[in-house]
């Protein structure tokens, strides 16, 4: 068994870390909120990003990172995309040099455009890096409902070591070699998740949904595979399988964002309202300025981005997808 620190204490990190220590392993957990951490630790629940489930008595908590980062063979990273090099810049003056970094965050970083591993060896160069990603609900993981992930590494052996750590009756874990592909699946899925929100804020039905979607997902490999990535990824559980239940589920705080959208309610108060970090708003920005840099075509990306600005509303956005030029499906590229 791993001594492992969850460095993030929202509903994603929560759930993992009463997995793990379920497992056996000795778990730590970190957040920025003392008092939340207290709560927790006290009643043996997160009530506000996790409520219901109950923390095995085993699971431990810190507000100090170095305590809770110390001697740890893994550190998981579970906070806000845009929060990351931040939280990891921290956290570097804290771990071991051999720490595996598990980063669980699905999003580009909207400042720099990068990825989470090249913001993450930006801040450390020789770091040990894992990401995981997949359909992947913090409710059902919690709830001991069977879930799949993949994870991708530039380390083969990294990824194997995160494989047999984390994998469980319960939590089956592949491993993944093309780790562009994988992080982009995570975080360009939330886009077209705000999308479905939207379509089904507005009433459409399921064909509307499901053109969302696809196309969609054409989107995605688009960009990918502009960036690097294997296009066959993006069938896989970190693109098409995150695809699915990220746009399906209310468990998404994007889709029921998006929802909000489509019935016409501003960006702003929708956030409010979801009460959580929204990722696929600030990758959607992101993502269309790295359409800009490369060249390509990402529409249901640039409307939504639109949209969110206040430059057109859900009726004229769709109005604009439904009249462009027709053209063969099989275009993709």
């Amino acid at each position: 068994m791993n001594k492992i620190s969850v460095i993030g204490a929202g509903s994603f990190g929560t759930a993992l870390a009463v997995m793990l220590a379920a497992k056996g392993h000795e778990v730590t957990m970190w957040g920025r909120r003392k008092s939340q951490l207290l709560l927790m630790e006290e009643t043996r629940e997160n009530p506000h990003y996790l409520p219901g489930i109950h923390l095995p008595e085993k699971l431990l908590f810190s507000h100090s990172m170095e305590d809770a980062l110390n001697n740890a063979e893994i550190a998981i990273f579970a906070v806000p995309a845009q929060k990351f090099r931040q939280v990891f810049t921290d956290a570097v003056n804290f771990m071991d040099r051999d720490t595996v970094v598990v980063n669980v965050a699905k999003g580009i970083e909207k400042s720099s455009l990068m990825r989470l591993s090249q913001v993450a060896r930006n801040v450390m160069k020789d770091v040990r890096y894992v990401t995981l990603s997949g359909p992947s609900h913090a409710e059902e993981i919690a709830k001991r409902l069977p879930t799949t992930v993949a994870v991708a590494s530039n380390d083969n052996e990294l990824g194997l070591m995160v494989q047999e750590a984390f994998n469980t009756d319960r939590f089956r874990v592949y491993t993944n070699d093309d780790i562009i592909g994988v992080e982009l699946g995570g975080a360009l899925k939330n886009i077209i998740a705000l999308g479905a929100g939207i379509s089904d804020g507005m009433g459409f039905g399921d064909n509307a949904k499901a053109a969302m979607m696809t196309r969609g997902l054409v989107e995605m490999c688009r960009l990918g595979s502009a960036m690097g990535a294997d296009i066959n990824t993006f069938s896989g559980l970190t693109g098409l399988g995150d695809l699915i239940v990220t746009c399906t589920s209310m468990h998404s705080r994007n889709r029921r964002c998006g929802i909000m959208l489509g019935q016409g309610i501003p960006a702003a108060e929708a956030i409010e309202k979801v009460g959580m970090v929204v990722e696929g708003i600030s990758t959607a920005e992101a993502a269309e300025a790295l359409a800009s840099k490369y060249d390509i075509e990402m529409p249901i990306t640039e409307s939504i981005c639109a949209l969110l600005r206040g430059e057109t509303n859900p009726v004229e956005a769709v109005e604009m997808l439904m009249g462009r030029k027709t053209k063969n499906e099989m275009h993709i590229f």
